[in-house]
């Protein structure tokens, strides 16, 4: 696959190269080379886009003190495909990096011909539950979600789901193959819904809620609670599920403060990247904080009852890399083992 997305990158290259015309014989055509590289005809009825991703991490994690992880690693390497087909969108994301390489990720289809207020998407998509969730992995303020989107966020499953926007209220609701459960039945049922009372040009509130009902006596709520004004911006997120009769639950609230000035993005019931207003660059600065039952592997705690504080910096260099630290720590309140990371990232998303 490498090889056929490497092949045409230079045929498309040599061709850029030596080409005086580019013509077509239907629809004039418009060519976007901010974010990846789109075309589409001046009608609108045609899109097609390539884009994606590829972060590379330094990761140094301790358990009591000890090393336990000292390495560098492909984080994440995803190409995808998307566009329009009149009425029709898809997008076909493959991951390409070492550790899951060849994996799909989203594969789907999606009926727009309702407007904004009504979609139908069929396919592997992300489940429609958590803010954090919901946010790209490209521009996400931490470099990795908090233990508790890794624990109870479902992720991406094949499914049906039907969503839209009217002002500033979002919803989502659908039905999605669980495929790995070993229940007989192992459809899930997961819904969320938004609402920012407060969204001008310098100001966001936002409120949240999710639920999702699960194969083998499994469901789970979140809420969400967001704000941004000017360069601050503030999140928080507490779940709770029910695994049979066993009941869990955690938060984390998050902070930042984009200190060069630029705002954070937001739009349809979730936020965006940091985007540099100059050559120079943005600078974000970002505390955290997370307590209760969650999956704390980042600071090599496991799936636990565990308290972790977090800092990190962010620089965004333009509209398509990032450069960004964290330093977590914390503590399992059943072991009293304590564990830290030190993750640092180059970004290029495009």
């Amino acid at each position: 696959m490498l090889k056929q997305v490497f092949g045409t990158a230079i045929i498309f290259s040599t061709s850029a190269a030596f080409a005086g015309t580019v013509s077509t014989n239907g629809d004039d055509l418009i060519i976007n080379t901010k974010g990846g590289l789109e075309v589409k005809t001046t009608n609108g009825d045609y899109r097609v886009k390539l884009g994606g991703r590829i972060q590379y991490d330094y990761n140094y994690a301790e358990l009591n003190g000890k090393a336990d992880e000292d390495t560098f690693d492909i984080r994440r390497a995803r190409l995808y495909v998307a566009g329009d087909v009149k009425d029709w969108s898809y997008k076909v994301q493959y991951n390409v990096g070492d550790n899951n390489g060849g994996t799909p990720e989203d594969v789907y289809i999606r009926y727009n011909g309702w407007g904004k207020a009504a979609k139908i998407t069929i396919g592997k998509q992300k489940e429609p539950f958590g803010l954090e969730a919901l946010i790209s992995s490209k521009d996400i303020s931490f470099l990795e979600r908090s233990a508790f989107s890794e624990a109870y966020a479902p992720g991406r499953n094949k499914g049906i789901q039907f969503s839209g926007a009217q002002g500033d209220v979002t919803y989502a609701i659908g039905a999605f193959d669980e495929g790995d459960s070993n229940a007989d039945d192992d459809f899930a049922l997961t819904a969320r819904a938004t609402y920012a009372p407060i969204h001008t040009d310098n100001s966001v509130v936002h409120f949240g809620v999710a639920y999702s009902d699960r194969a083998n006596d499994v469901s789970m709520a979140g809420l969400e609670l967001a704000t941004a004004s000017g360069p601050f911006h503030v999140q928080a997120e507490y779940f709770d599920a029910e695994l049979g009769n066993t009941d869990l639950d955690g938060f984390y609230l998050e902070a930042g403060w984009v200190i060069t000035g630029e705002q954070r993005p937001y739009k349809g019931g979730k936020f965006k990247r940091v985007k540099p207003n100059n050559n120079s660059g943005a600078i974000e600065l970002v505390l955290r904080y997370e307590d209760g039952d969650g999956k704390h592997s980042d600071i090599e705690l496991g799936t636990t009852d565990a308290t972790a504080y977090g800092v990190g910096v962010n620089w965004y260099l333009n509209n398509v890399v990032k450069l960004g630290l964290n330093y977590t720590e914390g503590e399992d309140q059943l072991s009293n083992d304590e564990g830290s990371e030190f993750r640092a990232r180059i970004q290029l998303a495009f």
